[in-house]
């Protein structure tokens, strides 16, 4: 499926301020260079590079707010690996949230 986001304002000046600082890191400007690149181009997508780029920034306990909302913008548009719904991941959520069966009324194991 094609990407159809673009970057928002918000996140549009915060990728644009966090490229102007001189304290940031690199990945936090790769990533704010992706979110910024596509704002007002939906078709575009951030390139896995950017995508590690952004996460990595968004998982970073040093990271501005505002490079992590451009982080987040990036990861967003990104053509990634997205789970389907019914995943075995959201299976499991869901198991250890509800540990009893609620058709057979059983304890799943």
């Amino acid at each position: 499926m094609t990407n159809t986001k673009t970057t928002g304002n918000k996140a549009a000046s915060s990728a644009s301020r966090t490229l102007q600082d001189k304290s940031t890191g690199a990945k936090s400007k790769t990533a704010a260079g992706s979110a910024l690149s596509q704002v007002a181009a939906p078709k575009k997508q951030t390139s896995p590079a950017a995508a590690s780029a952004a996460s990595k920034t968004l998982r970073d306990g040093r990271t501005s707010a505002g490079s992590k909302t451009a982080a987040g913008s990036a990861l967003a548009q990104a053509k990634g690996k997205r789970e389907p719904p019914g995943s075995l991941t959201k299976q499991l959520t869901l198991h250890l949230h509800f540990p009893y069966n609620i058709v057979n009324h059983s304890r799943n194991s």
